[in-house]
């Protein structure tokens, strides 16, 4: 029993935590970051697989932490919706939180560069990548830019998906 809750608590440790040799932003500022943001270009995976038009809605909760509303639309044109909240992993004025979709299990959302506008987001590994903006249509050279940023830091930024935002 002692080994399966070590191997629980080292999963759970692992999904929260940053790639190896990632800094996040600091300072961070949690009002300015608040709000909703449009998917540029994520990094496929099975949760998000299909969908475009996707928001990224962050409000406040009453227990402090971050309510956060994900957003998309299917092929057929339904739309899907996942409802979750997300807590500081360490200080407030650092842009590392772990977020939770699934009850009592979380995975680890890592602002790497924000300037409000846009923003360079990853999770536990080099597997999980998100380029936000506070618009539909960023500009392409500022999106360009965190792309590049984020083939430094090791993401296979070749096979970066683009997100429609039109209806």
């Amino acid at each position: 029993m002692r080994t399966l809750i070590l191997l629980l608590a080292l999963l759970v440790t692992a999904c929260t935590g940053i790639p190896q040799g990632h800094q996040v932003v600091k300072p961070f500022q949690l009002d300015r970051y608040l709000g909703t943001w449009y998917e540029v270009a994520r990094l496929d995976h099975r949760f998000e697989r299909g969908l475009n038009r996707v928001t990224a809605s962050y409000s406040l909760r009453d227990d402090g932490g971050v309510r956060v509303l994900n957003r998309g639309q299917d092929e057929d044109g339904q739309w899907r919706e996942a409802e979750g909240r997300a807590y500081f992993m360490g200080e407030r004025d650092e842009g590392r939180l772990k977020v939770s979709f699934f009850g009592p299990f979380y995975g680890s959302y890592n602002v790497l560069a924000t300037d409000y506008e846009l923003s360079l987001v990853s999770s536990y590994n080099l597997q999980y990548l998100w380029v936000l903006s506070r618009t539909p249509n960023p500009p392409e050279e500022k999106v360009q830019a965190l792309i590049a940023q984020a083939r430094v830091l090791g993401f296979a930024t070749d096979q970066l998906i683009r997100v429609s935002q039109t209806p």
